[in-house]
């Protein structure tokens, strides 16, 4: 049975680094180009979480008439090389990460990580964040296990490193549906991360130069996003997530949970009750 969280399983780009995710996108949007096709940023996203190859698929699912598999590949050999040109720099860390990490180390929490960068854009990644004051125990790509998101499995390489059996002693941290369906199907809490998201995809300058109800309502757009992809909790950003774990640590203590004591409780006082 749980009784308190023993990891934290972050993703990357969008949740601790590279605020507003933007180093996938110059990369699909130049990959598509590069076969003819022009793409929005906001069709770059939409798939954002997804293992690269897979994301290059969602993104060619969505054009209007039908490409072939080599036009896929050929636009994603030039995401990938648009990508390694400038991916180390969008490696920044986001607020509150660095300190939020150092706490939960500090209660004896395991620090994970998952992606949809594979194993070489990670090495890249990897180093770079630890220069700049972040990195965490453990980490794969989607290319090192059987599949990626929205599959449980790099998840499960998470806690079968740190000797996790229950993963509700685990909790995902993302900026996408992808990710929190990954958590859901790996059977851990779920947390989505609002700001500097993929989701709301905007730069810190956008976000210092917008109204307060401008910003308001796109944030209220990415919250119903993440609720209907069945988030656990939702946070504005890092500096929110002690006290979700704070939350899941009570809720873990409150054995039998509190719906289930109170069916209990009415099944034992009504007159149809049997045992």
């Amino acid at each position: 049975m749980a009784d308190s969280v023993k990891a934290v399983i972050f993703d990357w780009a969008g949740t601790t680094i590279d605020y507003g995710c933007f180093a996938p996108v110059k990369g699909f949007v130049d990959g598509f180009k590069s076969i003819g096709i022009d793409i929005t940023n906001e069709m770059a996203r939409k798939p954002m979480g997804l293992m690269k190859i897979d994301h290059t698929r969602a993104i060619a699912s969505m054009l209007p008439d039908p490409i072939t598999e080599e036009q896929i590949m050929a636009a994603y050999e030039v995401f990938e090389k648009t990508l390694f040109a400038n991916i180390e720099q969008h490696c920044d860390i986001k607020d509150h990460v660095v300190d939020t990490v150092a706490s939960l180390r500090g209660m004896g929490i395991r620090i994970g990580s998952t992606t949809g960068y594979t194993s070489a854009m990670m090495e890249l990644v990897v180093a770079k964040a630890a220069s700049c004051g972040y990195s965490p125990d453990y980490w794969i790509s989607p290319d090192q296990t059987f599949k990626g998101r929205p599959y449980p499995y790099m998840i499960w390489n998470n806690l079968m490193r740190f000797g996790i059996s229950d993963p509700r002693e685990a909790v995902k941290v993302g900026d996408t549906p992808a990710d929190i369906a990954e958590g859901k199907n790996a059977d851990c809490w779920t947390v989505g991360v609002i700001m500097g998201s993929s989701e709301l995809g905007l730069t810190r300058e956008e976000v210092a130069n917008m109204s307060d109800w401008e910003l308001d309502g796109r944030k209220a757009v990415v919250r119903s996003s993440f609720y209907q992809a069945g988030a656990d909790y939702i946070i504005d950003d890092m500096g929110e997530l002690l006290d979700v774990v704070a939350d899941i640590n009570r809720r873990l203590a409150d054995w039998p949970p509190d719906w289930l004591a109170a069916w209990l409780i009415s099944r034992l006082g009504s007159s149809d009750c049997e045992v």
